[in-house]
């Protein structure tokens, strides 16, 4: 692995343990063989620079996302693009591999479900947004909002991959609504 390489801003290892993918400020993707030191491939799709990288549980697939906020999706034996979506650093996949989580600077999280290329959930991170209410609304308007999403996300209702972390966002953004409330009085 000697090769001059450009500021190397991720790194992670396939779950055999054979192989080393680096993700990098010169907008690549650098595939590296643990066993030999060798550079086995370079993906130079991305037009900024690879600030994230995460490896599927097959170890077949790989996601990157760049600074320019574009997610693609890799096969990772043969450098295609399988998809690409719209998102931010950081990304990682749940262990089940079903969902792919993004989030960053716009304190946004987003999620797919079952990598469909059709976002499933973002979880934006003003409380209002989350909630789905107007900053000034009306706290007995804002508590009705909160329990129609609690009857939507709750865990014992909903039982999706995605409810449980969107039921803890709205947990959090009504926490954060009430803080504001109480400071208030």
């Amino acid at each position: 692995m000697g090769t001059a390489l450009a500021e190397v801003n991720t790194l992670v290892i396939t779950p055999d343990g054979k192989t080393l993918i680096s993700g990098s400020s010169d907008n690549t993707i650098k595939i590296w063989n643990l066993q030999t030191g060798e550079l086995q491939c370079t993906f130079t799709q991305h037009s900024t620079a690879v600030l994230s990288i995460a490896i599927h549980l097959d170890g077949k697939t790989i996601a990157s996302s760049s600074k320019d906020g574009i997610i693609k999706l890799w096969n990772l034996q043969t450098g295609e693009i399988l998809e690409t979506l719209s998102g931010m650093s950081p990304i990682t996949f749940s262990p089940d591999g079903k969902i792919l989580v993004s989030g960053g600077d716009g304190r946004i999280i987003k999620i797919w479900q079952q990598l469909e290329n059709s976002e499933y959930l973002t979880l934006t991170g003003e409380w209002w947004e989350i909630l789905g209410v107007d900053k000034n609304t009306h706290p007995q308007d804002v508590k009705l909002a909160y329990r129609q999403l609690a009857r939507l996300y709750h865990p014992d209702i909903n039982t999706t991959a995605t409810a449980k972390a969107a039921m803890q966002a709205v947990n959090q953004a009504y926490q954060h609504f009430q803080m504001l409330v109480n400071v208030k009085k």
